[in-house]
C-alpha cells in the first residue's frame, strides 16, 4: 500500500477519515510540489506551518511517510530541548510509524545496522545530543549517496543564529548547519505554528525557507478566531472575563470555583481529565504567588461550601456553562460532586517552571490547575483545558513568544465550557497578534511573499535571531519616498492620474490602483520599492475592498534627495486619514533636477502598525 496509505488507514480505521483526508492532501500536495522534484545535488529549506496545537506532529508524520514513498530513506527529527516533548513525539512515532526504524537520542547501533526500512531519528535540539549525531552521521558512511530528510520542529525555537548580528554563528545553529552538511543532499522542513522569525531571516543567512506551506486545522480546532475574533467591544465573546476591576485573591476565587463547575460537568459525563491553566509570566516569584492564591482559593471555597454565598455563587457558574459535547447534568449532581471535590480534596495544583519535580502525569488524570511561565509553552499539551487565567505582563512583547503560550488552543475543548480570564491589555493584545497571524496565512494560501506588520509596541520576534543590517522596521504612520525615482513610463503615469487635478483633495481610490501606479516606478537599492508594493498586496489580500487616498500635484519645484517632499499643506492633507495607505505623487520640474521632470511617489503608511521588511 506505501508508508503514507499505511499510516493514513490507522485514522480511516478509528473513524478519523476527515483528518486522515486532511494530512494526505497537505502530504500529497508536498509531495508532488516539492518532493518529488527533488534532484539529490541540493539542500532546500522549506516551511510548513500551522495553527497552534492543530496538529502538526500527524500531518508532519504524513509528510514524512509520503517521502519514504518517494524513496527517502534517512530522517532525522528534531524537538525543542525539552525531555518531555522528545520523549512523547518517541512514543507517538513508535505507535503510528511501525515500519519505520525508530531511534531515540542514543540509539546508534539501531541506525547502523537498520536495512530495509526507512530510518526516522528523533532527538532534542541539544547541542551534546546535535554534535553526537553529526559524528554518527560522519562515522558511519551510511548518508554517502542519501539524502537527509530533516524535519526542525518548534524551527523559530533555538535553530535561528542568535549571534548574527555579532557575526557569530550560535551554537545550536552550527550543529544545524553540521548535520544538513553530512548529508550529498537535504530537505529540511521548518515546522511551526508561529513563523515570524523565519520569515524575517535573510537570504544570506541560509535559514530563509525556499518555500512555504499552510495546513488547516480539522473540525473542532478551536483557535485564534474563537477566542479573539476582534478587538471591539461587541466582538468579544461572552465567556471572555475581565480581571482589571478586581483583586487578584477575587479572580482566583472566581477561576477556582468555574474550573470546579466545568470540572464536574465533565467528571461526571465519563472525561478522565479537567486542566485549568493559570499563567501570570516567567517569574518564579509570580508562579508561587499564584499558586498560594488558588490554594488560598479553594481553601476559602472549601470552609465555605455550605453557606448561601456559595450556593449563589455556585448557580451563577452552573447557569453559565452550557456544554456542546455532553449533556448538561442536573444541577444537584454537579453541586455534589464540585463539594465531594473540595471535601476529599480531588485536585492537584502543578507548579511547572523549569525548577519543580511535576510532570505530565501530574495532570493527565482528575481536577488540576497548572501553574507556570515559559514552560507551558512550545508543544506542550494539556487535555481538557477549558479555564485558562492569563495575567502575563511584558515591556516589550513578542507576537510568536506571547502567542506559543497560548495553551488554551487545541481540538479536545469544549465551547460551552471554554472561561478565559486576562486584562482588557492583554486581550487586545492578543487580538492583535491573531488579525496579523490570519494575514500571514492569507498571504501563504493566496502563493504571495509574505510581509508582516503589527502595531506599535509589539514585535514580531526576538531582536537577536534577525539581521539588523537587512531588516528594515518601517514606523506606521511615516512618510517614505525614493531619493532617485525612475519613470519606467511617464506617459503612462500621467495618463493614470489625469482625472486628478492639481486642486483636487486627497481622493479614495482602491488599494489595486495604488500598486498598479507604484509599478511602473523604479527606485535605489536602498529604496526597496518592491516591499512597499508587497506591503499593499498584503493590505489587499486581508480586505480586496480596503480604500487608499491618492493626492497628485504636478509642476512643484522640489529638489530631488531632500529630507522631505511634502509641503505643509499636503501633509496636512495626507494626515487626515490615519489608517490607510495614502500616496501623493509629485511631478518635479527639471528646474532643480538638472532638467529632468520626474513623477516622485510620497507612500503614508497606515498609523495602527508597523511593517517588517527583509
Amino acid at each position: 500500500m506505501g508508508y503514507l496509505n499505511n499510516y493514513l488507514q490507522q485514522f480511516r480505521d478509528a473513524g478519523k477519515d476527515e483528518l486522515a483526508n486532511s494530512i494526505e492532501k497537505t502530504s500529497r500536495r508536498i509531495g508532488k510540489k516539492y518532493i518529488s522534484h527533488f534532484t539529490y545535488t541540493t539542500h532546500e529549506m522549506g516551511l510548513l506551518f500551522g495553527n497552534i496545537q492543530s496538529g502538526k506532529t500527524g500531518q508532519t508524520f504524513g509528510i514524512i511517510c509520503e517521502a519514504a514513498d518517494l524513496e527517502f530513506r534517512y530522517f532525522l527529527l528534531m524537538t525543542t530541548d525539552s525531555k518531555l516533548l522528545q520523549k512523547q513525539t518517541l512514543e507517538r512515532a513508535q505507535h503510528d510509524l511501525p515500519e519505520f526504524a525508530i531511534c531515540s537520542e542514543n540509539d546508534e547501533e539501531k541506525f547502523r545496522s537498520a536495512k530495509n526500512q526507512p530510518v526516522l531519528i528523533i532527538v532534542k535540539k541539544n547541542t551534546r545530543v546535535l554534535q553526537a549525531w553529526v559524528d554518527r552521521f560522519r562515522n558511519s558512511q551510511k548518508l554517502k549517496g542519501n539524502a537527509l530528510f530533516i524535519v526542525d520542529d518548534e524551527a523559530d525555537a533555538a535553530s535561528e543564529n542568535t549571534k548574527v548580528n555579532q557575526k557569530k554563528v550560535s551554537a545550536i545553529n552550527d550543529q544545524l548547519r553540521k548535520i544538513r552538511d553530512t548529508a550529498q543532499a537535504s530537505i529540511y522542513l521548518q515546522v511551526t505554528g508561529t513563523p515570524q522569525a523565519l520569515l524575517l531571516q535573510s537570504l544570506n543567512s541560509n535559514w530563509r525557507p525556499m518555500f512555504t506551506e499552510y495546513f488547516e486545522p480539522g473540525n473542532g480546532y478551536l483557535g485564534g478566531d474563537f477566542f479573539f475574533p476582534g478587538t471591539e467591544t461587541n466582538d468579544i465573546p461572552n465567556f471572555i472575563h475581565f480581571v482589571d476591576d478586581e483583586t487578584s485573591q477575587e479572580s482566583a476565587k472566581h477561576v477556582v470555583l468555574r474550573h470546579l463547575v466545568v470540572s464536574a460537568q465533565i467528571l461526571l459525563t465519563g472525561g478522565k481529565v479537567s486542566n485549568c491553566l493559570v499563567h501570570p509570566g516567567i517569574r518564579r516569584a509570580a508562579h508561587e504567588k499564584s499558586k498560594q492564591e488558588i490554594e488560598d482559593a479553594i481553601a476559602w471555597w472549601t470552609y465555605h461550601h455550605a453557606d448561601e454565598k456559595f450556593t449563589d455563587a455556585f448557580d451563577r457558574e452552573y447557569a453559565a456553562i452550557t456544554p456542546q459535547n455532553t449533556e448538561k447534568q442536573p444541577h444537584d449532581q454537579v453541586l455534589s460532586r464540585v463539594k465531594q471535590i473540595l471535601e476529599k480534596r480531588e485536585f492537584t495544583i502543578v507548579l511547572l517552571n523549569g525548577t519543580s519535580i511535576d510532570d505530565d502525569k501530574d495532570y493527565a488524570s482528575g481536577c488540576n490547575f497548572v501553574i507556570g511561565g515559559t514552560n507551558l509553552g512550545r508543544g506542550v499539551t494539556f487535555g481538557q483545558l477549558n479555564t485558562f487565567y492569563y495575567t502575563r505582563t511584558s515591556k516589550n512583547p513578542n507576537a510568536d513568544t506571547m502567542w506559543q503560550h497560548n495553551r488554551m488552543f487545541g481540538y479536545d475543548r469544549d465551547p460551552g465550557l471554554i472561561t478565559m480570564y486576562s486584562s482588557r491589555a492583554l486581550y487586545k493584545l492578543f487580538a492583535e497578534i491573531n488579525e496579523t497571524n490570519n494575514s500571514i496565512i492569507r498571504q501563504a494560501q493566496a502563493g504571495k511573499k509574505i510581509t508582516i506588520a503589527y502595531p506599535d509596541g509589539l514585535n514580531p520576534t526576538r531582536a537577536n535571531v534577525l539581521d539588523k543590517s537587512l531588516l528594515n522596521i518601517l514606523v506606521g504612520g511615516s512618510n517614505h519616498f525614493p531619493s532617485v525615482p525612475k519613470n519606467e513610463t511617464a506617459t503612462q503615469i500621467s495618463d493614470l492620474v489625469k482625472q486628478f487635478s492639481n486642486d483636487d483633495p486627497a481622493t479614495e481610490v482602491s488599494l489595486k490602483f495604488i500598486s498598479d501606479i507604484l509599478k511602473h516606478f523604479k527606485a535605489e537599492k536602498e529604496f526597496n520599492l518592491d516591499g512597499y508594493i508587497k506591503m499593499i498586496d498584503s493590505a489587499r489580500s486581508e480586505n480586496p475592498m480596503a480604500s487608499a487616498h491618492i493626492l497628485v500635484r504636478r509642476n512643484r519645484a522640489v529638489t530631488l534627495g531632500n529630507r522631505a517632499l511634502l509641503s505643509p499643506n499636503d501633509w496636512k492633507e495626507t494626515n487626515q486619514f490615519q489608517d490607510e495607505f495614502v500616496l501623493t505623487l509629485y511631478q518635479v520640474s527639471g528646474e532643480k533636477n538638472n532638467g529632468r521632470s520626474v513623477w516622485v511617489p510620497n507612500i503614508k503608511l497606515p498609523m495602527k502598525k508597523n511593517f517588517y521588511i527583509i
